[in-house]
């Protein structure tokens, strides 16, 4: 199966991501890390990004694109992936399916703009370990504290309900009119979210017919 996860930022995109990829036992593929990946093993494509980064402007779309290709032609995703991060666009989605790259089903997760900045302001984020917690659905087991190693748990600047409010601003604009791009080509699947992890992943599950 070839999912593309759409939602707005805090969606629980990435989550549903890891659980559904190791249920069907296909890669997902990250944006940011490829790229990173890309980048440090010096691939062509990874040099090019790497000249737009170092100069502090955003990589192109043809680049990006140049390097999900690349990661898709590599063996463990024959059998199917998960986009996590791409495409955020239209013209990111068009020069996707000009560049050949198929998918089966763009799944999106319907998460109310206001829970999703109650979501995200109770999250914790471990600066040493990259470990992620929330003060109500998954909290550290000493408040503050991370459960990994010990290091003190901090609000990332990403997560403050000013930046949220801008990010889902942005999502409405740029990333949501792609529901309409996938919902014309009958690729569409939609669910509701649910008050858990596991309770999304039912309705995902369900709706996928897995």
């Amino acid at each position: 199966m070839k999912l593309i996860l759409l939602g707005a930022p805090g969606a629980g995109k990435g989550t549903q991501a890891e659980i559904l990829a190791k249920m069907l036992g296909i890669p997902t593929i990250s944006t940011g890390n490829i790229l990173r990946a890309a980048m440090k093993n010096g691939t062509p494509v990874g040099l090019k990004a790497k000249e737009y980064v170092e100069s502090g402007r955003l990589v192109p779309d043809e680049v990006i694109i140049g390097i999900i290709r690349e990661r898709l032609a590599e063996p463990d995703c024959a059998g199917g992936y998960i986009l996590d991060g791409v495409p955020r666009t239209i013209p990111q989605a068009q020069a996707m399916e000009d560049g050949g790259i198929d998918i089966d089903c763009a799944l999106s997760i319907e998460v109310a703009d206001q829970t999703i900045i109650d979501r995200m302001s109770g999250r914790r984020t471990c600066p040493d370990c990259g470990a992620s917690f929330h003060v109500v659905a998954n909290p550290p087991k000493t408040e503050g504290v991370c459960d990994n190693c010990g290091a003190a748990l901090t609000i990332r600047k990403d997560d403050a309900p000013e930046t949220v409010r801008a990010r889902l601003v942005t999502y409405h604009a740029e990333t949501e009119p792609l529901k309409e791009f996938y919902a014309k080509r009958g690729k569409l699947v939609s669910v509701d979210n649910q008050p858990g992890i596991a309770e999304t992943t039912q309705v995902i599950v369900k709706a996928l017919g897995l």
